[in-house]
């Protein structure tokens, strides 16, 4: 299975671009999948090569989205995720933000939401230290989990 641990995650990013490979990175909780997540991996994996998606622990994603989520276990959201053609590996990272990941990992490329800015990402000035660029990729309007969960609860 193409889920990585952290490790196995750095040392295969850094084959990979010794081998001239283009390296993608994302990250984001991807709690129940939608048409909106599809779309934003489908546009992150048309910047490179290989895309590395960061999935947030359960315990970080209860500590940013409040006590009733995850819906989705860790594991399975990282396993729905590689079963998508436009990922290719995913790692599980328990922080609340990715900039130690991305360290590690040293990706050429960061990719986040259009509901991001560059200048305020965390993550940005880790991603530029390494060598690597940051894109904001286009916002999807309309199509979120939080939005999914509140009209599962409305009916």
């Amino acid at each position: 299975m193409n889920i990585l641990d952290r490790k196995e995650a750095a040392k295969l990013v850094k084959k990979l671009k010794s081998e001239g490979k283009t390296v993608v990175f994302t990250n984001g909780c991807f709690d129940i999948l939608h048409v909106g997540h599809l779309r934003y991996l489908q546009e992150a994996k048309e910047l490179g090569d290989i895309l590395i998606v960061g999935v947030n622990s359960d315990k970080s994603v209860s500590k940013l989205k409040g006590p009733t989520r995850p819906i989705n276990t860790q594991n399975d959201r990282a396993e729905m995720l590689v079963g998508l053609k436009p990922v290719d590996y995913t790692v599980i990272f328990t922080e609340d933000t990715p900039v130690e990941i991305i360290n590690e990992l040293k990706p050429s490329i960061h990719v986040k939401g259009g509901d991001y800015k560059k200048e305020e990402l965390p993550e940005t000035p880790i991603v530029e230290k390494n060598g690597g660029k940051v894109i904001i990729l286009s916002l999807i309007q309309g199509k979120s989990t939080t939005n999914i969960v509140k009209k599962i609860q409305e009916n």
